[in-house]
């Protein structure tokens, strides 16, 4: 038996792999803890996961705060921000508290999040092995070449914070995708184990009576669709969303959806809708997958993988940050169409999903993306991994 202490910030998409992969070391026989917002990891984590703190509740006001004002940010100012006022000052914070869960818990292994540069910090001053959890693999492939003044200006920035840089171990880097999306050359450390979904809780309620056939809708609305009832179910799930562009796209996807025979489950605030939609604050998404038909999302490394495993077509319409290039990896993968989202019309939607539903080379590639998730191994090759490293 070991003990494994997970480094987390308090960001659901990079909480998610690590409570699927801590769920397996349990269900082994080690000693699993995680580090981070107490808060945000509870409703994430078995009733009965060990959570340590290392951010308080106002230091996670703090950071929402902080990523309102970067979604208000476009250019160069998004990535400045990201990594002067966001990811270094959240490594600083965590320090004490990882710190302190290392002394606690005494771990023989820490696998820290890409964006937890406190983990790999604390555990080379305590002399412990540590691993990168990559909640997205964008940057593997570093989008940053070909910018090499602003390459080296993070990089310049991990120096000073922690000596070196640190986004990825040198031991072993666990990947929540597969080489049929990822394209390029890795090293041994580098371990495509596919999305991590098994273990995972989810806690948010669904009223599934209304995917029943025929569920929820008007004469009017059955009419356009031939008398009958939706055959199909679609999610839209944008993450939080980005302002008024926010706001337009969703207006736009509601009328985009509106005349199509689909049942379409959205994500977001309550507001008029028409009667083949669904919208809720949020949804068990895992749960939902299996009765899915095809997903519109922003571009999230967790719900792009997540609907891949699931053999799902995307429509993707990326915003910042990691998203343009995960969309890319799904357009090369040909499992999806790519829109922009500043600009995608209703009738832009709408043909994206026409064409991800009715052209049958989508769905194709996607279940051609899910075999290889599904080789990869998920949750338990990821263990397999982080066994390894104990033994040496």
């Amino acid at each position: 038996m070991s003990r494994f202490l997970f480094v987390v910030p308090p960001l659901t998409g990079h909480v998610n792999p690590t409570a699927s992969v801590g769920g397996e070391l349990l269900a082994r026989g080690h000693d699993v803890a995680w580090v981070g917002h107490p808060a945000t990891l509870a409703p994430l984590l078995p009733d009965n996961a060990r959570i340590l703190p290392a951010i308080d509740d106002d230091l996670e006001a703090e950071i929402r705060a902080k990523r309102e004002r970067w979604l208000a940010l476009r250019g160069m100012a998004v990535l400045k921000f990201f990594w002067e006022e966001f990811l270094i000052p959240l490594g600083h914070a965590m320090v004490p508290g990882v710190a302190d869960a290392v002394r606690a818990f005494q771990p023989d292994v820490v696998v820290a999040d890409q964006q937890a540069l406190a983990g790999p910090v604390v555990a080379r001053e305590a002399g412990l092995p540590w691993v990168t959890s990559a909640s997205t693999s964008a940057e593997l492939v570093n989008p940053l070449r070909t910018m090499p003044k602003v390459d080296a200006w993070v990089r310049d920035l991990l120096h000073d914070f922690a000596g070196g840089d640190i986004r990825f171990s040198e031991r072993l880097v666990l990947v929540y995708s597969s080489k049929a999306l990822v394209a390029g050359e890795f090293g041994d450390e580098v371990a495509f184990v596919g999305p991590a979904l098994e273990h995972r809780v989810e806690r948010s309620g669904f009223p599934w009576e209304w995917l029943v056939r025929g569920a929820g809708r008007d004469s009017a609305v059955a009419g356009r669709m031939g008398g009958g009832a939706a055959e199909r179910s679609v999610l839209v799930s944008l993450g939080t969303l980005n302002g008024p562009a926010g706001e337009r796209f969703l207006t736009q996807a509601l009328e985009a959806v509106a005349d199509l025979p689909v049942r379409a489950v959205v994500v977001g605030e309550p507001r008029p809708a028409p009667p083949n939609v669904l919208i809720l604050p949020s949804v068990p998404q895992l749960a939902l997958m299996p009765h899915l038909d095809a997903v519109v999302t922003h571009g999230g490394h967790n719900t792009v993988c997540e609907a891949l495993a699931h053999g799902l077509p995307l429509v993707v319409a990326p915003i910042r940050d990691d998203q343009p290039t995960v969309a890319a990896q799904v357009v090369e993968a040909g499992a999806g169409v790519r829109l922009t989202y500043s600009r995608a019309r209703a009738a832009d939607i709408r043909s994206a999903l026409e064409s991800v539903l009715d052209e049958p080379e989508y769905a194709a590639a996607a279940e051609r993306v899910r075999a290889s998730f599904s080789e990869a191994g998920g949750a338990a090759a990821a263990a397999d991994r982080l066994e390894k490293v104990v033994a040496g």
